[in-house]
């Protein structure tokens, strides 16, 4: 457990220190009086090194044993959704709260279990079991207002809403889902000043999100719910200058009929733009075919 400890709190030779570990506690798991803790310290030690399915087999040993073992269930059920085996983390979880039933940590975790499983109406149901959380908590208040929306119900409004105030930095995933709802309910003066906080609050971009994409769909919104305003095509732009270029979701602007036919023009100019760069684009990555073009003029 030495070894374990410097390999917790050393940024050099992690590996080294956790493989020493090991070695002792499989040694120690031959002995009656240390085998449980010393198969629960392998499975932590292979889970924070990114050994899952190995995780599990020493936590699935001790519920072999010991079918009751909180701590056992908790890491299986973790190392599980690691693994992206969530059925079998819904059971262990489902388990745990037969065992501790007042634990709201345990309670958003099979929450979100069941989120994943898109299973929305019982997410919602197990996180109003811990109203404390729902006042405090702001991932779990932020887990509530997503299962809500997923069943299309107006009460994601306030629920993102609570979280908005509750969250010290609210990210710009949960900002931009808040906006979204607003938006679907008809309250485009507050959806965008969602949109308008999502943009501030990104930082780089992700898989799922784009400070480009966002810029869009402010914009979009604004030429549809402001369409006298000029700052919709403004906004438009600096979304392109960004670095958004989808010619689809643009060209669907062209069938909005919120959106006047002055602005559609200035969207066409746009789309225009962005071909013409592809183009120039496409013409630098193969100049031979930029000549050809040329003795074809």
């Amino acid at each position: 457990m030495a070894y374990y400890e410097l390999g917790q709190n050393m940024e050099k030779n992690r590996e080294k220190y956790f493989a020493e570990a090991e070695k002792f506690l499989n040694r120690a798991r031959s002995m009656d009086k240390t085998m449980t803790a010393s198969d629960y310290n392998l499975g932590i030690i292979a889970f924070e090194t990114g050994r899952y399915e190995e995780a599990v087999r020493h936590f699935e040993r001790i519920l072999g044993k010991d079918s009751n073992n909180v701590m056992a269930l908790k890491a299986a059920a973790y190392s599980r959704i690691k693994n992206g085996d969530l059925e079998k983390a819904e059971a262990y979880y489902v388990r745990v709260l037969e065992l501790v039933p007042e634990s709201a940590d345990d309670g958003y975790n099979y929450a979100l279990v069941l989120y994943g499983l898109k299973k929305f109406e019982r997410s919602e149901e197990i996180l109003k079991k811990y109203p404390y959380a729902l006042e405090e908590n702001a991932a779990s208040i932020l887990l509530f207002a997503r299962a809500q929306r997923e069943q299309k119900k107006i009460e994601a409004i306030d629920s993102y809403a609570k979280w908005v105030k509750t969250a010290p930095t609210p990210g710009a995933q949960g900002l931009y889902e808040y906006a979204r709802v607003l938006e679907n309910s008809g309250l485009y003066a507050k959806a965008l000043e969602q949109y308008s906080a999502a943009i501030k609050a990104i930082g780089a971009d992700t898989a799922a999100l784009k400070k480009s994409s966002l810029m869009f769909e402010e914009a979009r919104l604004f030429l549809a719910a402001d369409p006298g305003n000029a700052e919709g095509i403004v906004k438009l732009n600096a979304a392109v200058t960004e670095g958004f270029s989808d010619l689809e979701e643009i060209g669907n602007l062209l069938n909005d009929e919120r959106i006047t036919n002055e602005n559609k023009s200035e969207i066409r100019k746009i789309m225009d733009k962005i071909l013409n760069k592809d183009k120039e684009t496409e013409n630098e990555n193969n100049p031979e075919q930029e000549q050809a073009e040329e003795q074809n003029d």
